[in-house]
């Protein structure tokens, strides 16, 4: 699965759109959000299965694991405690979910990260 040309200005404009989007368990929730980068940034939703963890489950999705400080620009990441899904705005920050709106962290507060294409 490789990047589609456009994958930075897609990625753009999903972050432009949650920026102020409030979580929602069914609706809105790091899962979705983590899903919606994907797609910005390959074009298609990848499969994954269900699993009793979001590491495990995101594993499923058929990314390979990168170290922390390699990932890049859409790649997706877990931080922890409680563990969320966020995706890569640059080197030095992911964006996760927030109860209003799009919350930003240091990169190195993730725990994993998987290289998106």
């Amino acid at each position: 699965m490789t990047r589609l040309p456009e994958w930075p200005e897609r990625l753009a404009a999903l972050i432009t759109a949650a920026e102020h989007r409030s979580f929602d368990a069914a609706r809105w929730n790091c899962g979705r959000f983590a899903m919606a980068a994907v797609v910005a940034c390959i074009g298609r939703r990848p499969s994954w299965q269900h699993r009793p963890s979001l590491a495990e489950m995101a594993d499923t999705a058929g990314f390979p694991r990168v170290p922390v400080p390699f990932a890049r620009a859409g790649d997706v990441v877990l931080a922890a405690g409680p563990d969320r899904l966020g995706v890569v705005l640059d080197a030095g920050r992911a964006a996760f979910v927030g109860p209003v709106g799009l919350l930003r962290l240091p990169v190195t507060a993730c725990a994993i990260a998987w290289r998106v294409g």
